[in-house]
């Protein structure tokens, strides 16, 4: 061989083995790496809580069948499971989901060793589906690390930690298959959330522990599963909203979420011109795309702005508007009390309005 084509190969060489795909490392796969950089954060939470017993009919009161059946009244216990996220080692945080911890009288959280502790549930918001549960630290708890669920792609590989069932340590692996999903659209209308969707499985017991990515760091809490005839579909809250509303929640205190005070449906410009053809319509709408108010609560910020029922709201905060999601969006990034500002169409009228979001009333 040439001696000048042995020393350009002998140059290229490591430029070509630079090039190569890195040969993984062992005999484990980056689900088996990602997978144990978070798992000794992972738990298990039981619940108990008291529950009324379910009357029995009247004609059933007979002494014979009291004595056969029990005493219908009193309560009976009631237990729940889920999992969660250690957030704060030092101080003993555990994220969960709020329905988890929902109502309940005792809580008990189980460690990835297996070590069992009490726990006490610090704050809860139901909007976000969200909750903290405080443990006593004990020697050795490990945080998971959280990453930045705003830097998601669509694709993106999803793994899903929990205790499905009760069977802990259990990973499934999937892919982001959607972000920005409206939990509205599934049919939650008590609920903010812009939902991870993943094909990840994710099962009753999974709630409230982390959906990771391939790094192994937490970017959303497992929610919500939509089982149909094929694969069932998981959501989880991204963990950039989970941070902000944890944080919040970790003192004690409520999370505020403003509020209009509108009941919205969605129009379409075509559902539009449909209605407006029908000679019987008792309304006349106008054919954009946009936010459609159904109702205006009475005393609300809403009412008193001036917005009526028929309003098609199509801008907020200098930001177009083609449905209530948008709506909903600028409004829980708006402040509370501070002038939002909205774009209306009212009839053949497009109107500016303002209105002053006010704190969302919480539950009881």
């Amino acid at each position: 061989m040439p001696t000048v084509i042995r020393a350009l190969l002998a140059a290229l060489l490591p430029l070509l083995l630079w090039a190569l795909p890195a040969r993984a490392e062992g005999p484990h796969s980056f689900v088996a790496d990602a997978a144990r950089a978070v798992a000794p954060a992972v738990v298990r939470i039981d619940t108990e809580r008291d529950v009324a017993r379910t009357a029995f009919d009247p004609a059933l009161l007979d002494p014979f069948l009291r004595d056969l059946f029990g005493d219908p009244s009193g309560t009976l216990r009631e237990r729940g499971q889920g999992s969660g996220v250690v957030i704060d080692a030092g101080r003993g945080l555990v994220l969960t989901n709020a329905h988890v911890v929902d109502s309940v009288d005792a809580v008990e959280v189980t460690l990835a060793d297996g070590r069992e502790l009490d726990g006490m549930v610090v704050g809860s918001d139901p909007v976000t589906d969200l909750a903290v549960v405080r443990i006593k630290a004990p020697r050795g708890l490990q945080a998971a690390p959280l990453g930045d669920s705003e830097a998601l792609e669509v694709g993106d590989w999803a793994i899903a930690l929990g205790s499905p069932y009760g069977l802990e340590r259990t990973v499934t692996l999937g892919i982001v298959s959607s972000l920005h999903r409206d939990i509205n659209s599934l049919g939650f209308a008590d609920k903010r959330l812009d939902l991870i969707q993943t094909d990840a499985a994710i099962n009753p017991g999974n709630s409230g522990g982390p959906l990771i990515n391939a790094g192994g760091q937490v970017i959303g809490i497992n929610t919500l599963v939509r089982s149909g005839p094929g694969a069932g579909l998981g959501f989880a809250i991204p963990i950039n909203l989970a941070k902000g509303v944890a944080a919040q929640l970790a003192d004690g205190g409520q999370v505020v979420h403003p509020y209009l005070g509108l009941q919205l449906v969605p129009l379409t410009v075509r559902q539009a011109r449909e209605n407006n053809r029908d000679p019987n319509a008792l309304l006349q709408l106008p054919e954009h795309d946009g936010a459609l108010v159904q109702r205006v609560l009475d005393d609300s910020p809403a009412q008193k702005a001036g917005l009526r029922r028929g309003d098609l709201v199509v801008g907020a905060a200098d930001q177009p508007v083609t449905g209530p999601s948008q709506l909903l969006q600028q409004v829980e990034h708006s402040a509370v009390g501070e002038p939002l500002a909205l774009s209306v169409i009212r009839g053949q009228k497009e109107l500016n309005l303002t209105i002053r979001p006010a704190a969302l009333p919480h539950p009881g």
